[in-house]
């Protein structure tokens, strides 16, 4: 599978985010389209990826504190090769930004399995939208690609 690899910024590609996270986020898992979008998608560093004919199917983002959030991957994309594209594409942006640790905030049924990925729990689990999470980190210098295909 072939990818393009986009990293923007939210000013110059709020509508191509917007459209792919409301299709995966509001529209099929019925999340409050609130919810969905914050003020950190201004200041987060962005990554599309687009298929061979040009359309998006994936994005995440990656925050100044080094918050992996946002995984947002079309049905029919949902693969690992995907999940680690995205992924390795925003830790080397984090190695890059001098950033020690990545943070995430997984559905509390995948807290085992982001632990022995080398992530740690950090702080009380909370709701979001419905969804139990735990916050977690992970340093940048010792991060393993996850199978994340728990995530969706």
């Amino acid at each position: 599978m072939i990818f393009l690899v986009e990293k923007v910024d939210w000013t110059s590609a709020s509508q191509r985010l917007t459209e792919l996270r409301e299709k995966v986020f509001v529209l099929e898992w019925q999340m409050p389209r609130d919810c969905e979008f914050d003020e950190l998608d201004r200041q987060a560093i962005h990554i599309i990826l687009s298929n061979e004919q040009g359309e998006a199917i994936a994005t995440a983002r990656l925050t100044p504190c080094g918050e992996i959030g946002r995984v947002a991957i079309r049905i029919g994309y949902r693969k690992l090769i995907v999940y680690r594209k995205l992924f390795s594409v925003l830790i080397e942006h984090a190695r890059l930004s001098k950033m020690q640790n990545v943070t995430l905030n997984c559905d509390i049924a995948s807290v085992e399995h982001h632990t022995r990925l080398g992530f740690t729990a950090t702080g009380q689990a909370f709701m979001e939208a419905g969804i139990a999470r735990q916050p977690m980190s992970c340093p940048v210098s010792r991060f393993k690609l996850p199978d994340v295909t728990q995530l969706h």
